[in-house]
């Protein structure tokens, strides 16, 4: 009895429509620190909603004599209003970074970044980017790109957003009084690529339920616990 009522529910969730997910999107976007005060900061969304793209007017930090003490770092953490599909989704997020950094010798320039989502914040995913030595003494841009798997793990809420936090630091450190450097970040892209889709539920099932699904969306398979049996 119970093998066939697992073959008849199985018939039926293969036959029903699936809504399947697809992407991860960007609804809107907000920023905060002493490194993009506001109206420092502009921002553009791709129309696909699947990037944005930020250009700072006074992310930079600098060190030296004649340097504000206050300045030798500064953060600027990133907001982003991402929209999920309803369910359980694994894209690929790259954040490229561009800016310019020039350096004495002694001096060294960190840009450090974290990724959390806002209801998990103890996920953190984070970045060291590290830059020192002759080549930097003249003045040189410089581009830094992460690449964070799983950006998108999380089983969003039903009909909601998700909040994903991008905290980024750009600090100068010396060990010479008398020497100078300075670091920008200029412009950040965020982007999301869906890469593989691993699983997924409708809001409507049972905490039990769930049908899982490949990224081909072939041969789906109903896994049940059926406790009243």
């Amino acid at each position: 009895m119970k093998n066939l009522i697992f073959a008849l529910l199985s018939a039926i969730v293969l036959a029903a429509p699936l809504d399947t997910p697809n992407q991860v999107t960007i609804e809107q976007s907000s920023h905060s620190g002493n490194g993009c005060p506001q109206g420092s900061v502009s921002s553009i969304i791709s129309g696909d909603k699947t990037y944005i793209t930020f250009g700072f007017d006074r992310f930079n930090a600098a060190i030296g004599p004649r340097a504000n003490p206050n300045d030798k770092q500064k953060s600027c953490q990133l907001h982003l209003s991402l929209r999920y599909p309803q369910g359980f989704q694994v894209a690929l997020m790259t954040a490229t970074y561009h800016g310019w950094v020039r350096l004495d010798s002694g001096v060294t320039a960190n840009f450090i970044s974290s990724y959390y989502f806002s209801h998990a914040a103890s996920n953190t995913a984070s970045s060291r980017t590290t830059l020192s030595g002759g080549e930097f003494k003249n003045g040189k841009s410089y581009t830094k790109e992460d690449k964070i798997e799983n950006a998108a793990t999380v089983w969003s809420p039903c009909g909601a957003n998700g909040i994903l936090n991008i905290n980024n630091r750009i600090a100068l450190n010396s060990n010479n009084q008398q020497a100078q450097g300075e670091i920008s970040n200029d412009d950040a892209t965020i982007k999301f690529e869906h890469k593989l889709l691993l699983q997924w539920r409708r809001c409507n099932q049972a905490k039990k339920d769930y049908v899982a699904h490949s990224d081909t969306f072939e041969n789906a398979e109903l896994r049940s616990v059926m406790d009243s049996m």
